[in-house]
């Protein structure tokens, strides 16, 4: 797909291009190599969360995403919805555009803060954009834009433009 997007500061178009996430995995071995190498500081006892975070909880943590994360099952729920990236003001933008089946409804742009992604919004775009599937109305649909915020959501280096 290669729609344009008027640039009104240069008048130079923008594509929007198809995007899929591929991780490469030697960067998932390289994530979870750094992580199993984490020289963890000593522990400080009786403190809580009064000095940041317990040296416990940041190490289950570490562990969650070294060993516990299933990246694959993440990068193949994105992969199911239709995602792009434009370029916006020198800016890469993803984003992901689900199209209802309805006709004639209005788009619906959903933002996440930080420090999250759109990956909060793979619960909710199903009902929202089919909601007869989930047991609501069509009168109740609409075409959802959820755009990833610039440096906390996906860029092209982990994907390719199909």
């Amino acid at each position: 797909m290669a729609d344009g997007v008027p640039d009104t500061d240069n008048n130079t178009t923008a594509e929007i291009q198809p995007f899929r996430i591929e991780i490469p995995q030697a960067e998932l071995d390289d994530l979870r190599d750094r992580l199993d190498r984490t020289r963890w500081p000593s522990k400080i006892p009786g403190i809580g969360w009064t000095r940041g975070v317990p040296l416990d909880y940041l190490k289950d943590l570490a562990d969650y995403w070294a060993n516990g994360f299933d990246w694959r099952r993440q990068e193949a729920q994105l992969n199911e919805l239709p995602q792009f990236v434009t370029t916006i003001d020198g800016q890469d933008i993803h984003f992901l555009h689900v199209r209802s089946p309805e006709p004639g409804v209005l788009p619906l742009i959903i933002s996440h803060g930080y420090p999250s992604s759109v990956v909060e919004f793979l619960t909710i775009i199903g009902p929202l954009t089919d909601p007869v599937s989930h047991g609501g109305v069509a009168a109740d649909a609409f075409h959802v834009v959820a755009p990833s915020i610039p440096g906390f959501g996906l860029q092209r280096p982990c994907a390719v433009a199909t």
